[in-house]
């Protein structure tokens, strides 16, 4: 898991909405619990944002220099496509 969330030099931030008690955002809930702390201790100085909402569609977006963004949506993934997806946005740049 560490090589998959060492993050490309270009990410500036990398930021999660989704729902706090929907089931459409579980898979994401789930994936954050397990997967934050290996991201964070991986990437000390790169903020990783959570911001829950009632009724949001689950959704990463990531950030990059020059204000770049790219976002991908998360709902009706599981955990491993979640991990797939922020995977290749995080070395994207």
């Amino acid at each position: 898991m560490a090589s998959k969330y060492g993050f490309a030099k270009q990410l500036k931030e990398l930021r999660f909405l989704f729902c706090q008690t929907s089931e459409h955002s579980a898979a994401t809930r789930s994936f954050l619990t397990k997967s934050y702390p290996t991201m964070k201790k991986h990437n000390p100085y790169t903020p990783i944002l959570i911001r829950e909402a009632s009724g949001t569609e689950p959704k990463v977006y990531a950030r990059y220099e020059f204000g770049k963004e790219k976002s991908i949506s998360l709902k009706g993934l599981d955990d491993k496509s979640i991990e797939q997806q922020v995977t290749e946005l995080v070395k994207a740049s």
